[in-house]
């Protein structure tokens, strides 16, 4: 398994721990809020679309990431920037992971920014209140932009891995997909969310939590080492 595919599956079981410990608490209200306005029983295909939009976006600014990791890594010249850009990287992701687990306090980075504001809010309004199925697809492309403490961190991730590429093109499909697997990790949470919310099972859900802030930090030190050995 090469160093990529390893961070994909990486990435995809922390979108899914995350989601469990996350996004259940922070973004969950926001899927139950736009389900309960709809007037059919079918919400299976709303929600798909949805997500699929919020993956989009995902991907997108994941493939922007991953080029600007790609360009540190054309930089060969500059080799102390690429070396300082990925021990950077590994030290933010460690940060974040810490920060996300309750360890070290890092404000509301980690807390209430999973609600929509400003235009986003205005825009969500609009879209919400549109009793059409297809309105769920621009929906999730909005709210892919939504503040997010682990988002920021697989973003940052997806820099990284684009500095592992041997060119721009590689990087952008890197980091498209990982955070397209980060994102696809989350999913199943939010699916449940509604009909799991009354279980007793996710009181413990801060332990799942927690097993996405390590699976965070052991990617941060990844990257520390391979900034170290360059």
């Amino acid at each position: 398994m090469s160093s990529i595919e390893a961070l994909y599956l990486t990435f995809l079981t922390t979108g899914f721990a995350v989601g469990f410990g996350h996004c259940i608490g922070m973004c969950g209200p926001i899927v139950v809020s736009f389900s309960l306005n709809l007037k059919t029983k079918g919400v299976m295909a709303p929600n798909l679309l949805y997500h699929a939009g919020r993956i989009s976006t995902y991907a997108v600014l994941g493939g922007i990431m991953g080029a600007t990791g790609s360009f540190t890594q054309i930089t060969t010249g500059i080799g102390d920037l690429q070396k300082g850009a990925m021990i950077f990287a590994g030290l933010i992701i460690i940060v974040m992971g810490l920060g996300m687990s309750g360890w070290i306090p890092l404000g509301q980075i980690f807390g209430n920014y999973c609600r929509p504001e400003g235009i986003i809010a205005r825009s969500f309004r609009k879209l919400s209140g549109i009793q059409s199925t297809a309105a769920f697809l621009p929906l999730g492309l909005l709210l892919g932009l939504l503040p997010c403490g682990p988002v920021y961190t697989a973003l940052i991730a997806a820099a990284g891995l684009g500095m592992e590429t041997q060119n721009t093109f590689n990087a952008v499909l890197a980091g498209m997909g990982l955070m397209a697997v980060f994102g696809i990790g989350t999913i199943p949470s939010l699916l449940m969310v509604a009909r799991l919310s009354g279980m007793g099972w996710l009181k413990s859900r801060d332990i799942i939590y927690k097993i996405g802030s390590i699976l965070m930090i052991g990617v941060g030190i990844y990257f520390l080492i391979k900034g170290l050995r360059f």
